[in-house]
């Protein structure tokens, strides 16, 4: 890889900005000084410092983040905040963009990566990914629901959905639920719902597959995945 395209892709500067650093004699590989921009260097096993600090560098970026209810699930937007827009600057020159969507008003977990292959294979309906829901509905949810739900509802477009694994935690004027789908149509769990006859009035997605939302992230803040989960969603989609 190019020296200067690998120190611009972990936040260094522009192109023409890491240029000024190499030529100012501010980058060393392997502790030579190195003012070529075009020099090429391996990152897995050439040590590059910049101003006598050492380059981590990594291909790609794996977050979790715990969405608020009031941005989009999109790279970016002429009128909206989105997901992207709240990340660290470190972050962001990763280009990383938001894997599948959930509705601005969804809030809950939400992956942000930059492995395309890694989110076209969590979002592939040929994969069975889970994705679980808590949520709150008003009417009461019965028995009935949830058999309906294990066949495939039909929603207002004509579309059979796949079989959905519904949960009551609470039957009541306001029912609380959780629930298992592996598609990510349009609004697909108010849908469903309504094919019912009920309103989503709360929703938040706490798992994908089997990795949870961590509990101590509050709305609007994120942190990187682990190795162990890493390897867990790899593992999922027949990536490793």
């Amino acid at each position: 890889m190019r020296i200067d395209k690998m120190l611009a892709n972990m936040g260094y500067g522009t192109r023409k900005e890491v240029k000024g650093l190499l030529k100012g004699g501010n980058v060393r590989v392997n502790g030579q000084p190195e003012k070529s921009a075009k020099a090429h260097v391996n990152p897995e096993n050439d040590q590059v410092t910049v101003m006598g600090e050492e380059v981590e560098y990594k291909e790609y970026i794996y977050l979790m983040l715990n969405k608020p209810g009031d941005l989009i699930s999109a790279t970016e937007d002429a009128h909206e905040t989105t997901v992207i827009d709240i990340l660290q600057p470190e972050d962001q020159v990763f280009d990383p963009f938001p894997v599948g969507r959930l509705d601005k008003d969804t809030e809950g977990l939400l992956l942000i990566t930059n492995d395309g292959q890694l989110n076209h294979r969590l979002t592939s309906p040929k994969k069975d990914v889970g994705k679980t829901y808590f949520a709150l509905i008003e009417g009461k949810v019965t028995a009935e629901d949830v058999e309906k739900f294990a066949a495939g509802v039909t929603l207002d477009d004509g579309y059979q959905t796949k079989p959905g694994h519904l949960e009551i935690l609470l039957s009541d004027e306001v029912s609380e639920i959780e629930l298992t789908i592996t598609e990510g149509k349009f609004h697909q769990v108010k849908r469903m719902f309504e094919a019912v006859d009920k309103t989503v009035t709360y929703l938040k997605r706490t798992k994908v597959g089997k990795l949870e939302l961590d509990e101590e992230l509050d709305l609007g803040e994120y942190r990187e995945l682990t190795e162990e989960e890493i390897g867990y969603l790899k593992g999922i989609t027949n990536l490793e």
